[in-house]
């Protein structure tokens, strides 16, 4: 009901988004899709503007924009917006933070919530655990930054053989199922995945609070429309939505 009530005060918000068709290119990280699934659709509602987009770990959007990829709007974490605006795939100066987002744990719905209270529990109960699944480091901001938690807890070698890496999308969809005993991403992205529960955050001196910004892309066709998206996910209304769906 709350999502609803949302999603209705955003559609009646782009009642004033100015109505000219146009099409928009969007490549976003992964953590953000559950927010936008709810907000682009009542924004082209009202606007009249097109989206075309596209989901992926940060790893993989960073490839296809040096393979010569040209969207006309980005959605990613700020560590590597730097990179981008020197590489000329984003408009320098453009990058407006949408919210942050922590990396959790997470196991299959009506199983025991283990410890991870602390650097010594997550690090006991990651020994304990039958199997374990994180995105691909080279891929995504969550597996890169868990891979480096277990090379500090000193289990590296332990967890090879029980780890799965995930490729792209909720990586915690074999934990819902009961296939894999613990997983690992960011909050945002375990929330929406039925069947899982988040046990927590990770310990704070473990944790990476990642920060996302939409950025325009430094080829836009049509730098009106990306303005418009931009102020419309700023909104009061866009907030609320981002906070709904885990981000602080």
């Amino acid at each position: 009901m709350f999502q609803k009530v949302l999603l209705m005060a955003v559609i009646s918000l782009t009642a004033t988004v100015s109505c000219h068709a146009k099409d928009l290119v969007v490549w976003s990280a992964g953590a953000v899709k559950p927010a936008l699934e709810v907000l682009l659709p009542a924004f082209q509602k009202s606007s009249a503007i097109s989206i075309d987009v596209q989901y992926a770990p940060v790893g993989v959007l960073m490839r296809r924009l040096a393979e010569g990829g040209q969207p006309d709007v980005l959605v990613l974490s700020t560590d590597v917006v730097k990179d981008v605006e020197s590489k000329d795939w984003g408009l320098v100066g453009s990058a407006t933070p949408l919210g942050s987002v922590g990396v959790g744990v997470a196991v299959k719905k009506g199983m025991p919530l283990p410890d991870i209270s602390t650097p010594d529990a997550l690090r006991k109960t990651l020994l304990a655990a039958k199997s374990v699944t994180y995105m691909d480091p080279q891929k995504g901001t969550s597996g890169k930054h868990f891979a480096a938690v277990i090379d500090q807890l000193g289990i590296a070698d332990q967890m090879k053989s029980k780890t799965t890496l995930g490729d792209v999308g909720y990586v915690l969809e074999p934990v819902a199922r009961g296939e894999i005993e613990v997983g690992i991403q960011q909050i945002t992205e375990i929330l929406p995945v039925k069947g899982a529960v988040l046990v927590g955050p990770l310990p704070a001196s473990l944790q990476k609070i990642t920060t996302y910004a939409i950025l325009q892309g430094a080829k836009a066709n049509d730098t009106q429309a990306v303005g418009e998206l931009r102020k419309f996910l700023q909104t009061s209304e866009a907030v609320k939505v981002f906070e709904e769906k885990g981000f602080k």
